[in-house]
């Protein structure tokens, strides 16, 4: 009975083959990786498994990631002790054990795979949004700032806490802002059927002090199906991660796209808190995009920002400065890069400044231009 169940293992092997199979096909062809997976297969498993994994009030991924090295490392351990102990069957042992190991990579690479590496081939956003994507001129870039600059000012003042220091404060738990920024992704999917459905909301990640060593705001596990969120960071950027990582769980995988849909979710709020957020997300990205191509046009713009908007960016700043130039942010940041590479994100990290391109687009749309 025991080599019949060894033999049936075998056929978790042929996950690797199917695997890279169905990604060869989602990248030859648009129809089957939008219409057949992300709009169909997708769209129901990632709720399933969503609604399922959201009866747990903590982040079910933050405990995988506890608990795995612990297992492995006790795995292994038993592993080696086992060949040590039978050293007749060494080689047979030794082929076992490389065999459950293909096993398990062949059944997570799988995993990945229809979970979330097939959206990584989906239509861009653009297509549901009807925005032009072109080459905009640095005016234009300076108008867009500018705009953005305007509405942050005028939602800042809108906010009804601040610390002790007058640095933006939230005004809900973690737990209510969960939930708000769930309907204000609900209320989003009016708008754009393709971002409707019925998902768990973004979870608090316990271990969140240690999470800002890699510089990491937020991570969308597919394997849970859950958008976690690192709650240490400054309040004012933890709606929009909230919102950015939503948008994963929506199947909308790209980073500048998934930050578009953070910002269009929080401008169409009615929520001062949220709306803030967002706003903030598209200033700063719109902001370090007009600096690098005009510093002077940047300061000027600058200038322009009221103390309660720059009391918040100062405080982000400091406290992004205990977390920069670590061995664990190094190590985090190149991880990351190249996970989007491979994941068709040719552009690696530098993939989160194309919002821009997004949000000029939109900004051409709302004036006519």
């Amino acid at each position: 009975m025991k080599n019949i169940l060894k033999l049936k293992r075998i056929h978790f092997l042929w996950l690797l083959p199917i695997s890279f199979l169905l990604v060869f096909i989602a990248q030859k062809s648009i129809y089957f990786a939008e219409y057949i997976f992300a709009l169909r297969i997708y769209k129901w498993l990632s709720q399933i498994i969503s609604l399922i994994t959201n009866v747990f009030p903590f982040s079910i991924a933050e405990l995988l990631v506890v608990v795995a090295p612990i297992l492995i490392t006790f795995i292994l351990v038993r592993f080696i002790i086992k060949l040590i102990k039978d050293k007749k069957n060494l080689w047979y042992n030794l082929g076992y054990g490389l065999l459950n190991l293909s096993c398990v990579i062949s059944i997570a690479l799988f995993l990945f795979v229809i979970l979330v590496g097939i959206n990584y081939y989906r239509f861009s956003f653009t297509v549901y949004s009807n925005l032009v994507v072109r080459d905009s001129s640095l005016e234009d870039l300076y108008s867009l700032t500018e705009e953005l600059a305007r509405e942050a000012n005028h939602v800042r003042k809108m906010v009804e806490a601040e610390d002790e220091e007058g640095v933006f404060e939230l005004s809900y738990t973690i737990h209510e802002l969960a939930h708000l920024v769930e309907e204000a992704m609900g209320e989003l999917g009016e708008e754009y059927p393709v971002l409707s459905g019925r998902y768990g909301a973004p979870k608090p990640i316990f271990l969140s002090p240690f999470m800002s060593y890699t510089e990491i705001t937020g991570m969308f596990f597919p394997f849970t199906m859950e958008a976690n969120v690192n709650v240490d960071i400054p309040d004012y950027s933890i709606p929009a991660t909230m919102l950015h990582e939503l948008a994963h769980l929506r199947g909308f995988m790209r980073e500048d796209e998934a930050n578009y849909i953070a910002y269009l979710a929080g401008e169409k709020s009615n929520n001062p808190d949220i709306k803030y957020s967002s706003t903030m997300l598209a200033l700063i990205i719109s902001g370090n995009a007009l600096y690098r191509e005009n510093a002077d046009m940047y300061f000027d713009i600058r200038d322009q920002y009221s103390e309660e908007v720059l009391r918040d960016i100062r405080a982000n700043s400091a406290y992004w400065a205990k977390y920069e130039d670590t061995v664990v942010s190094t190590v985090s940041n190149k991880i990351n890069d190249t996970y989007l590479k491979v994941n068709n994100q040719t552009d690696g990290v530098k993939s989160y400044g194309r919002m821009v391109d997004l949000l000029l687009a939109k900004y051409r749309k709302d004036y006519g231009l």
